[in-house]
């Protein structure tokens, strides 16, 4: 017996259609949605993990896998000491700058940090907007600005604004999550840069 395709599709949205009723009448409790295991109404019975970061000391603790590509790496050792970071104090530079960084086992900082994406902006006289020294009457009309600058941004001085250190804790749901990266290597490292320039030039 032979089925057009219609009567293929019909057959399938009637079986979908029921199987989607049969499972919507099953309920799910409250108690079940969260991701801890007490009640969620009262605290009396709930403890929170204590957070505890690393205190190995910088150059002695294992790096830690991106979580996806070109995502900000996490410090995998004690930040005491080293912070508030400031754009005249930043103790990360000692060991990151890209010249150094090899010979004291750190993670280089990438050239997207020592790269301007700001376009120059300034107001001109008759009050209109003037970025890359034109005159814009929308400013979404220019085209993205990329400088490579000697010396790490301005923007990108304050590295505990992406960077933060790990807390290991024993009540954390587990991670299930699976990285795919694009090239071999980008576990480790940032193409970051690259990635902005794909399409610009």
């Amino acid at each position: 017996m032979k089925f057009s395709k219609v009567t293929i599709a019909i057959i399938a949205a009637a079986a979908i259609f029921t199987v989607g009723c049969a499972t919507a009448n099953k309920t799910v409790s409250e108690e079940s949605l969260g991701l801890r295991k007490t009640d969620l109404y009262t605290e009396s019975n709930t403890t929170g993990d204590k957070t505890k970061y690393s205190d190995k000391p910088a150059g002695t603790s294992t790096k830690i896998e991106r979580a996806f590509e070109n995502a900000p790496p996490m410090i995998p050792h004690s930040v005491e000491g080293m912070l508030p970071i400031t754009i005249n104090n930043n103790q990360c530079t000692a060991c990151h700058e890209p010249a150094i960084a090899q010979s004291m086992g750190a993670t280089p900082i990438p050239k997207s940090h020592f790269t301007d994406f700001r376009p120059e902006t300034s107001l001109a006289k008759n009050g209109k907007i003037v970025k890359e020294g034109k005159i814009v009457e929308n400013t979404s009309d220019l085209k993205t600005v990329s400088k490579e600058l000697h010396t790490l941004s301005g923007s990108r001085f304050n590295c505990s604004q992406c960077h933060a250190p790990q807390s290991e804790g024993n009540l954390v749901p587990k991670n299930e999550f699976q990285a795919e990266f694009r090239s071999k290597g980008l576990n480790e490292k940032s193409n970051l840069i690259d990635t902005i320039n794909e399409g610009v030039k």
